[in-house]
């Protein structure tokens, strides 16, 4: 069974800096689709970013320029670095992978 666990949420002001990590246990994953999410209070949840076995990326446009996802398939952690935050960047971040798998999620919350 697969778990994907991830680390790096938090508190941090506008213009900061955080980087979200996600382990996969339980089955290879680098050979899939990884990426992020995040679900907003009281707003539908919305794709961040993607990253294939590849590392072919993909971006929502709000957040091209400012985030960036990388893989390390040796360690089948995905992480997302996250820079120049801002507050409508609140939210619950999950990551996913291909085959509907899903992590707990982890809160940024950006706020002075």
């Amino acid at each position: 069974q697969v778990q994907l666990v991830e680390s790096g949420g938090g508190l941090v002001q506008p213009g900061g800096s955080l980087r979200l990590s996600c382990a996969a246990s339980g089955a290879v994953s680098s050979i899939y689709t990884m990426g992020w999410y995040r679900q907003a209070p009281g707003k539908q949840r919305e794709l961040v970013a993607t990253i294939t076995s590849r590392s072919r990326t993909n971006y929502v446009d709000s957040v091209k320029g400012r985030f960036t996802i990388s893989r390390d398939n040796r360690k089948q952690t995905v992480y997302l670095q996250m820079n120049a935050l801002k507050p409508e960047d609140t939210a619950v971040y999950y990551c996913w992978r291909a085959g509907d798998i899903w992590g707990q999620g982890t809160q940024v919350t950006v706020s002075s």
